[in-house]
């Protein structure tokens, strides 16, 4: 698919923010089609350095909070202010995921990118730490690094060249993620499915100099990308 959302940022300065495969181009195909309302209040969980909090912001409109365990939100603050948006546009937030510091039904969604998978794998996260934020009929829109096909019982070679079993733990492919978002019974399930933007967020990542993506080149130069996607989940809270 095309990116034209994305485009703007692209700058090696804003490139250098992203803190695996290039998160921008993984929500722009996210929302493609979304059903999210215009003004919208959401919560971009697992925000990071505040990239995706500035793209959604900027590109859709919504109000947003920035909500990250572990960023600086004073730090997020002031990129939030250089790149043009207002205390009232976007919030940043220190939060952990299980432990959210929000009203009850406060979100008219949920966007989290390459971050659902460290604390979503518990099948009982969305009904009991979830959904109590977001607004009956809200959506949660979630993009997570999966597996093509599970394989942890016998690991390829080539992945356990950048991560070990316990960071490949955190990965899995569709029927997986399936199985954990039906056992939720407060949202309808509208898809689960794999993206197209594997190849082009992995080429963006692997161009960083810093020592995380320095250190996934190996994996991904033996051709451990074969075995890895990445696995969009819609959900829609029941009314």
């Amino acid at each position: 698919m095309n990116y034209p959302k994305s485009e703007a940022y692209n700058t090696p300065a804003l490139q250098e923010k992203i803190m695996g495969p290039n998160p921008v181009k993984l929500e722009e195909e996210l929302l493609r089609d979304h059903r999210i309302p215009d003004g919208a209040v959401v919560c971009d969980l697992g925000s990071g350095q505040g990239l995706t909090s500035v793209f959604l912001a900027k590109e859709y409109g919504f109000t947003v909070y920035a909500a990250d365990l572990w960023s600086d939100p004073e730090e997020n603050r002031r990129f939030f202010d250089q790149m043009g948006l207002s205390r009232e546009q976007i919030i940043p937030v220190k939060a952990d995921a299980a432990d959210l510091p929000f009203e009850t039904a406060f979100f008219d969604a949920v966007v989290s990118t390459d971050s659902y998978n460290y604390f979503g794998r518990d099948e009982r996260y969305l009904d009991e730490k979830l959904l109590p934020f977001v607004k009956p009929g809200g959506y949660l829109y979630i993009a997570i690094p999966g597996m093509k096909k599970d394989c942890h019982d016998n690991l390829p070679q080539e992945l356990l060249l950048s991560w070990t079993p316990e960071q490949l733990d955190y990965l899995h492919d569709v029927d997986y993620w399936t199985k954990i978002v039906r056992q939720c019974s407060g949202a309808d399930v509208i898809s689960v499915q794999e993206m197209e933007s594997n190849e082009k967020v992995w080429a963006d990542w692997l161009k960083q100099e810093n020592e995380y993506a320095v250190g996934d080149r190996k994996a991904m130069q033996a051709g451990g990308g074969k075995y890895l996607n990445f696995v969009s989940i819609v959900l829609r809270k029941k009314a």
